[in-house]
């Protein structure tokens, strides 16, 4: 028989946005790797964590809501996002400047960690909107509203521009705390030494909340919770 073969075509995930049109995303296959890497990423990360480093933790439940959330976390070093990923059961989004996948390894990896790239010399509008309708799907985005990693293990002052994405997605802020990784593995180091780290998740603010603020206010309000936590998790591990 000469009869030429019918191949199955890949199943291909679909999502409906808010214009009702669907948008083909990748195979189905490919999403459950992704998703299993993950959560082998974050298996691992919670047992080195625990054993390692000391690790304690306080307000995971506040990580417990449904739909889309933004989280606002402090910024110590590159082992940040994988601290505060390991904290929710829930698939977690993160910013990442557009430098970090330079390197092919890295960025492969972060890539399949569902990073948003973020380039910052183009105005960081195209990974503002991946972010935005990330969070319009009802996902968790993790961001550090400093800008970059501090240079002396205290908060840095906040940058605004998570603001007009959380205007317009309504979602709950969600204010994080990480202390102990600046001396763990501060800028400028290869390898990570063996410190204690303590993250602490504060309580949501919400939309109805943060929506009747100036963003001056809203800066005000973000910092002085992340300072509070900041405190508190310098507590934890006997700071």
């Amino acid at each position: 028989m000469n009869e030429t073969s019918k191949i199955t075509p890949v199943p291909k995930v679909r999502i409906k946005p808010m214009d009702g049109k669907a948008i083909v995303q990748e195979p189905i296959a490919s999403l459950i790797a992704r998703r299993m890497f993950y959560r082998v990423v974050r298996m691992s990360s919670r047992l080195i964590a625990s054993v390692g480093f000391g690790f304690r933790t306080e307000g995971r439940h506040h990580l417990d809501i449904k739909g889309g959330g933004m989280l606002l976390s402090t910024h110590q070093s590159v082992l940040d996002p994988v601290l505060v990923g390991m904290l929710s059961n829930r698939h977690l989004n993160f910013l990442a400047r557009k430098t970090l996948f330079k390197n092919s390894l890295f960025g492969f990896v972060i890539r399949v960690l569902d990073a948003i790239e973020l380039d910052r010399e183009k105005g960081g509008l195209a990974g503002l909107r991946e972010m935005l309708k990330r969070l319009q799907a009802g996902e968790l985005v993790l961001l550090f509203p400093e800008g970059t990693r501090t240079e002396d293990g205290n908060v840095k002052e906040l940058k605004p521009g998570f603001i007009p994405v959380a205007r317009r997605s309504q979602v709950p802020l969600i204010p994080i705390a990480v202390v102990g990784a600046y001396d763990c593995l501060p800028r400028g180091s290869k390898m990570p030494v063996r410190k204690p780290i303590a993250v602490v998740v504060g309580k949501p603010i919400p939309g109805s909340e943060y929506g009747t603020m100036s963003d001056a206010e809203l800066i005000s309000e973000v910092s002085r919770r992340l300072n509070e936590l900041h405190l508190r998790a310098r507590e934890l591990i006997g700071r």
